[in-house]
């Protein structure tokens, strides 16, 4: 790069651009520049497919509310191509109408293309029929995977320009990523990898888009990417090239909550603190992952083990409702933060202690001689008393960044809260005539049997000569694989046996000749498992009773979604695959099943015949003696619509 500006040319078309003339956006290390204007920006996570289109106005525009420049949201491959040149994008996979909802509002947009998103998202967002596709590696050089990824990246940059949603169109988005924390486990690829990488950059910057490309967590990017930083923490991180702007593409505002778990939680303090250092310390774009978690609506949740619930203690809560003090405490920091833009992006920097463990940074304007400060205090225990001199005194609590207009005024402290904390109140949604609640009716419970009479007899759809990967066979698009097999017993004895099942996970259920011995889940489902992947294998150990002759063992694998992190994360095993199974007796009295002949069927009957569907007529609904911990029960009840558009 000749000179220290890269320079893009863009039309003017946002909502809250005035003009309509071509703009210019640049940026060097200290800024965004847009139409001749040095910005930093303001970015919080939304992503479309976890909430619905009748929350996005809402959501966007309680955003815009709390201070945000921009909205930024992954593209998640698998759900838009569940089978291979397959494409949905309907309701709230419509990420077009999204995109410009955000622009409606008056504000910019990232697009991370990825297409590998992490995100706690099922499988990473891989479709599985990319695994299943014969010869291929994710994530590597590998040129069938990278035809796949082209191929959809390409029809996700086109899809934006058919919609002139790139700035350089007057659309809303300024900032692309490709690829996606793929340095945090680069090195386990070796060479591949490093020219995998080098690809992606290149097959970017071929898609002839003018807005700057973005690759996260990859310090070794090439140009022209800007590589960004991931984290709670990211004042201490400089972009690989100089010239480049320091960008955190994942501020991680809470974090994700597992099955069996506890509700994370990061204060308000704490991620103010940490967004007023990166500033202070040359930061250009700051954003929240996430601004609003939602939903994992159906299978999408990853993990494995990850809940429905992707609240991450975001600034807005799952359904949306401000989540305070957290909210309303960004939003002031916003505020300080855009009074001080013109410093930040403009101003002479000096940095200097104060005292152990205070800093002060100073900007100065040389043309006026104007100032503006940021004093921080990096002790996690300690309050100090910071003297400046004619600037006057400041007390500064542990581990916080205060705001000085004129380096002498106190505006802001990240660790001083004056929003007034929520408390959430239920209320009931019925009145009555005179305005009182009425308390609902009692939910009134139905339950129907899984039928399970087939598989329970060994009859499946499919048939293999050894224990198959569960994700392979079942091409995801059940959690349930059935496992059938046939065991002659005439020539053993029948006394003291044990159905020994060895399985990669999630969950079992064993039946022998129609009757349920037992069920178990891997131990890490107690919320105690780490998003880098564990071990969720586990052995099945059950006493069993036989008969003499031909003995039906079906057992029912469960997953309880894909992992979605880690080198060669793709490849981990589920189900009873590599596992074995086996009768035990005493002595040599034993059965090794593993290599017998296995039935297989995906799914549940009541999976394919919609029993979850309202209007399906499949399944025997019983409203009487509903029973508690009944396995393979479905359940269902139904309720009367609240009134009114507030969250529920």
């Amino acid at each position: 790069m000749a000179s220290s500006r890269t320079e893009f040319v863009l039309v003017a078309g946002l909502a809250m651009l005035c003009s309509c003339l071509a703009i210019k956006v640049e940026y060097d290390a200290n800024a965004l520049i847009i139409d001749g204007q040095r910005k930093v920006i303001i970015s919080g996570s939304i992503h479309y497919p976890r909430s619905t289109p009748e929350m996005w106005p809402d959501l966007i525009q309680k955003a815009k509310d709390g201070g945000l420049d921009a909205i930024e949201t992954y593209i998640f491959w698998n759900v838009h191509e569940p089978r291979r040149r397959e494409y949905d994008f309907s309701g709230n996979l419509d990420f077009v109408k999204f995109f410009k909802l955000v622009q409606d509002a008056g504000l910019y947009a990232i697009l991370r293309i990825g297409p590998y998103v992490c995100a706690e998202w099922n499988y990473g967002g891989f479709p599985m029929w990319l695994h299943n596709t014969p010869g291929i590696q994710l994530r590597t050089d590998n040129d069938i995977f990278k035809n796949e990824m082209q191929v959809f990246t390409t029809k996700i940059v086109n899809m934006c320009k058919e919609a002139n949603l790139f700035a350089s169109q007057g659309g809303p988005i300024i900032l692309a990523q490709i690829e996606n924390e793929y340095g945090n486990i680069m090195e386990k690829y070796g060479d591949a990898g490093k020219q995998y990488i080098k690809w992606c950059a290149n097959m970017a910057v071929a898609q002839n888009i003018s807005e700057p490309w973005i690759m996260c967590q990859q310090s070794d990017a090439p140009e022209p990417m800007i590589n960004t930083c991931n984290g709670f923490y990211c004042d201490q991180f400089k972009p690989n090239n100089p010239k480049s702007p320091k960008m955190w593409t994942e501020n991680w505002t809470g974090w994700f909550k597992l099955w069996g778990g506890r509700d994370p939680q990061r204060t308000a303090e704490d991620l103010a603190f940490s967004v007023a250092r990166f500033f202070q310390n040359g930061g250009v774009l700051n954003n929240y992952y996430m601004y609003h978690g939602g939903t994992n609506f159906g299978r999408t949740a990853g993990g494995p083990y990850i809940a429905t619930s992707y609240d991450y203690n975001a600034p807005l809560d799952e359904y949306g409702n401000l989540n305070q003090p957290k909210w309303g405490h960004l939003k002031q920091l916003h505020a300080s933060i855009k009074q001080a833009e013109k410093f930040l992006t403009n101003g002479t920097v000096e940095t200097k202690s104060v005292m152990n463990f205070v800093d002060l940074t100073k900007f100065t304007l040389n043309a006026t001689g104007e100032r503006f400060c940021m004093l921080s205090n990096s002790d996690n225990t300690g309050d100090y008393t910071a003297d400046l001199g004619e600037d006057g005194k400041f007390f500064v609590p542990a581990w916080s960044v205060t705001f000085l207009q004129n380096c002498s005024k106190e505006v802001y402290n990240t660790a001083k809260i004056n929003t007034q904390t929520s408390v959430m109140v239920t209320k009931h949604s019925e009145e009555d005539a005179y305005g009182n609640e009425v308390k609902p009716a009692k939910l009134s419970w139905m339950w129907a049997p899984e039928p399970i009479q087939d598989t329970l007899k060994g009859n499946g759809r499919f048939e293999a000569a050894q224990l198959l990967d569960q994700k392979e066979a079942s091409g995801d698009v059940s959690d349930y694989l059935w496992y059938m097999t046939s065991v002659d017993t005439r020539n053993i004895s029948l006394k003291n046996m044990t159905l020994r099942v060895s399985t990669n996970g999630h969950g079992l259920h064993a039946y022998v000749n129609g009757k349920l011995i037992g069920s178990q889940f891997s131990r890490q489902a107690k919320g105690q498992q780490m998003v880098t992947g564990d071990d969720y294998s586990f052995g099945f150990d059950k006493a069993v009773s036989l008969k003499k002759g031909l003995n039906v063992i079906s057992l029912l694998s469960v997953t309880v979604g894909l992992a979605n992190y880690g080198a060669f994360y793709d490849l981990k095993p589920t189900g009873l695959i590599n596992g074995g199974v086996l009768l035990n007796g005493k002595g040599n009295n034993s059965i090794n099943a593993t290599t017998y002949q296995w039935s297989y069927k995906v799914g549940l009957n009541g999976e394919a015949q919609q029993f979850h569907d309202p209007n399906s007529r499949n399944a025997n609904w019983n409203s009487t003696k509903v029973p508690k911990n009944r396995p393979m029960t479905w359940y269902k009840t139904s309720f009367k619509t609240p009134s009114g558009e507030e969250p529920v």
